[in-house]
């Protein structure tokens, strides 16, 4: 199971090296590509890069202060596909509240519509 760092360095290295094939890559290129809010040193990068690696998720040829040449294994490229359709397949509390609210006043509309029309009929 991969953490939240992890699996945004897994997505940053999917768009960089496409079709399976190895790439030379900078450490700083893929620390710039994070969001602000998970961003990483140089160590805690090539900790994660080692841990994706033992993982089987990427395969790293070599690397040389701050440069890897690596490239994604079909196993990475699965665990973040089964991770966009968990991210689709999640539904909204929001939708929950709205439906519930949208349902209450439409028994409320109609309710209030019955008694208007016995008081007309009067």
């Amino acid at each position: 199971m991969l953490d939240v760092k992890s699996k945004l360095v897994l997505k940053i290295l999917i768009k960089e090296c496409n079709n399976g094939t190895y790439k030379v890559i900078e450490t700083s290129d893929i620390i710039s590509a994070m969001p602000a809010k998970y961003r990483v040193d140089s160590d805690g990068l090539d900790n994660i890069l080692i841990y994706l690696e033992r993982q089987e998720c990427i395969s790293i040829k070599y690397d040389d202060d701050g440069v890897y040449c690596l490239c994604v294994l079909p196993y990475g490229y699965e665990l973040s596909e089964h991770d966009n359709k968990k991210e689709k397949g999640k539904k909204s509390p929001r939708l929950f509240w709205i439906l519930l609210l949208c349902t209450t006043l439409s028994f409320l509309a109609a309710f209030v519509g019955s008694l208007l029309a016995k008081f007309i009929q009067l």
